[in-house]
């Protein structure tokens, strides 16, 4: 059976006078919103069901971030930005809010990441983890659970056959949907590397 394509456009809206700012290369899947204040670095890419909420304070996005189906990133009003850096993947259903994610991250899917908790390189977040409020995520460690602890170091092999693998495939993948991607044609202020 012959199914005809139904498109339905991303949600990219100004909020208080302040609108997305998108990088070179970026992706944002039909049904995806973003507003507000985010700034989104090159070869980002944004998928389907996925919020990026820049209305209460403001949200920084590095390079190669992938925010998969369903995510959420939001901030706490007045209080705590979400700063994200380069090479992040954010998994399916995983909610991050106002807080900083440094370069070489995985956050697993169906985690949740809380208020002014700070997510050093080279971690994993494991799926399902609930990272609290105020947590410091040691760098090139793995923390799972309810309430997330560390279980572990961070392997080379994992780094690279997951945390880089994972990131260089979401930049792969989104190239397949160029013909329906609702990224403004002509990128406006990227974000800068190295910039966290």
């Amino acid at each position: 059976m012959q199914y005809k394509s139904r498109i339905f456009m991303a949600t990219i809206l100004p909020v208080n006078g302040k609108e997305p700012q998108i990088g070179e290369n970026c992706f944002i899947a039909p049904n995806a919103t973003i507003v507000g204040e985010v700034s989104m670095g090159a070869d980002c890419s944004v998928w389907f069901n996925a919020v990026i909420r820049g209305d209460v304070h403001f949200i920084k996005m590095g390079n190669k971030v992938n925010v998969q189906d369903g995510a959420i990133i939001h901030c706490t009003y007045q209080k705590h930005p979400t700063t994200i850096g380069n090479n992040v993947s954010i998994g399916h259903n995983a909610m991050v809010h106002g807080c900083t994610i440094h370069d070489n991250v995985l956050i697993g899917m169906g985690s949740i990441v809380m208020d002014a908790c700070v997510v050093n390189s080279n971690a994993i977040i494991a799926a399902g983890a609930v990272v609290l409020e105020g947590t410091i995520v040691e760098a090139g460690s793995i923390y799972a659970g309810v309430p997330a602890k560390k279980v572990k170091m961070v392997s080379e092999e994992l780094i690279h056959g997951e945390i880089n693998r994972i990131s260089n495939n979401y930049v792969k993948y989104a190239s397949w949907f160029s013909e329906h991607n609702d990224a403004p044609k002509s990128a406006t202020n990227p974000v800068k590397p190295g910039t966290i």
